[in-house]
């Protein structure tokens, strides 16, 4: 059985860890891990859930997401759940995710990757337990997804601030920054 490490709300380990699915106690936290990789052409790989699972069943994700096992970083888990997902093999030593997102019973570290080679979707490795289906999707088919309802429901500005801020860190828009600065 998956285990997972209980953090502080200051994102401090416990000497705790609870089994997956097991309720956390009030003031206890888990780290989940999302990864959202882009192409050349602006889209982002998106993933569809098997049927099987039990939250967010057949629908449509951003590319990658779990919890990360104790002993894990955010790092490490981002590599394990791309690999054990798609079958990609990344390093995310030294990679900070660009957002983090507090839910109720946790913290979300989202990596956004632009990658400039397109990933060929024919040669994933699919993981039969977790996904069924793979494929590349502007912000807008995934919005009007969402809206369908064969989407996870992320907020819309969510979606399109992971779009806004693929491959770079920080809360501002450095491009109208630097065409401001040399119009001045």
């Amino acid at each position: 059985m998956e285990k997972w490490d209980v953090y502080t709300q200051n994102r401090e380990k416990t000497n705790r860890t609870v089994e997956r699915g097991c309720s956390l106690q009030q003031d206890e936290y888990r780290l989940a891990v999302h990864i959202c990789i882009f192409n050349n052409k602006g889209q982002m790989l998106i993933q569809q859930r098997q049927p099987l699972k039990k939250k967010w069943s057949g629908m449509w994700d951003v590319t990658v997401g779990g919890c990360a096992v104790s002993g894990e970083t955010s790092q490490m888990a981002a590599s394990r759940e791309l690999q054990e997902e798609l079958g990609l093999k990344m390093d995310f030593t030294g990679i900070r995710p660009q957002l983090t997102v507090n839910f109720e019973n946790g913290f979300d570290d989202i990596y956004m990757l632009q990658l400039d080679n397109t990933i060929d979707i024919e040669q994933l490795e699919l993981q039969f337990d977790e996904v069924i289906a793979v494929k590349w999707a502007s912000l807008k088919e995934i919005q009007e997804m969402v809206h369908r309802g064969i989407f996870i429901p992320y907020y819309e500005d969510l979606l399109g601030l992971m779009f806004n801020m693929k491959g770079s860190y920080g809360c501002f828009d450095r491009n109208h920054f630097m065409l401001k600065t040399k119009i001045a």
